[in-house]
């Protein structure tokens, strides 16, 4: 969604001077945070947010001041908007071209173009969004989700999470119970943070060095590959399941992927990799590890996901 006056609320903004606008503005790190774990979408956090901004803004005054918990105000319109984007968005995915992966994000020391003030530098990288988590989201309803995360990350109570959705305290605590029980059937074990990096390193290095063996060996036999281009570049449309359905993807894409350079990085919290071409990302590579072997691989390639991973120009 796009905010129907990003300019109108800076002019409001400035023709109004508001001594509380310090208290309103500090309540942004949370939105954002708040809008990326229930959208999987930065770039729609960041709309979401803004229009939660200009719903402030086109009240007067004294509508403003009449509202007891201004922060409760602008959680309960962003979460709001993130339910309406989620309804909408699993009718636009339909329509996608191919795998949706949610859009990944740099360690704010790994990201290549950070400026104070750019919004993925609001994101808290926790559990709560390490890309296996964002993917189990998916699966959940828009109800779930909203209701899981407001209760269950954001620790908000059920009763305020009902204001939000829509439905009862009880229907709400049912919602997080059912998005719960998703999550723990969807979820294998995971790795320690340092063993995780051991196993994407010793992955990247037989990837380059095309040791078949090497890589069938890190990969459970039952693992998927997912890759996101969006229709936007060339990509595997549907999901690859089996270590060596994988390695035979990764071996075919040698040709393609000759002259890049694989670095590690650190994608939505935990080890990944990155791909370049020419010092631009080209594709951001999650993992999930249970044990010693990757269970699951995201590749994210759509250049729209990627804006946060691609060096300046100039």
């Amino acid at each position: 969604m796009k905010p129907e006056t990003t300019k109108g609320v800076s002019d409001t903004m400035a023709s109004q001077p508001d001594p509380g606008l310090s208290v309103i503005m500090s309540e942004r790190r949370h939105l954002i945070n708040l809008s990326y774990r229930l959208l999987g979408s930065l770039a729609d956090a960041e709309d979401v947010v803004q229009e939660t901004y200009a719903r402030w803004y086109a009240m007067s005054r004294e509508e403003q001041q009449a509202i007891e918990s201004p922060g409760a105000w602008l959680t309960k319109v962003a979460g709001r908007l993130c339910l309406n984007v989620l309804t909408s968005a699993r009718v636009r995915r339909e329509t996608y071209v191919g795998e949706w992966i949610p859009e990944p994000l740099p360690d704010r020391t790994e990201w290549m173009d950070a400026r104070p003030g750019d919004p993925a530098d609001r994101v808290t990288l926790d559990e709560s969004v390490n890309m296996a988590f964002l993917v189990v989201l998916e699966s959940m309803t828009p109800a779930e989700r909203v209701a899981f995360i407001l209760h269950d990350v954001f620790r908000y109570p059920f009763a305020e999470v009902a204001e939000i959705v829509g439905r009862t305290p009880a229907a709400c605590r049912q919602l997080a119970t059912s998005a719960r029980r998703r999550i723990r059937d969807a979820q294998a074990p995971t790795a320690r943070v340092t063993r995780q990096a051991r196993i994407v390193r010793e992955f990247k290095q037989a990837w380059e060095a095309k040791d078949i063996d090497a890589l069938i060996a890190l990969l459970d036999p039952d693992a998927t590959a997912i890759s996101d281009g969006g229709g936007a570049v060339s990509t595997v449309l549907h999901p690859i399941e089996g270590a060596e359905q994988i390695v035979r993807s990764v071996t075919r894409l040698a040709g393609v992927l000759a002259g890049v350079t694989i670095l590690e990085r650190t994608v939505n919290g935990w080890p990944g990799l990155v791909v370049q071409r020419d010092g631009v990302t080209v594709t951001v590579c999650a993992f999930e590890v249970a044990g010693d072997r990757i269970k699951h691989i995201w590749a994210v390639r759509n250049p729209d996901k990627l804006r946060l991973w691609t060096a300046p120009s100039s």
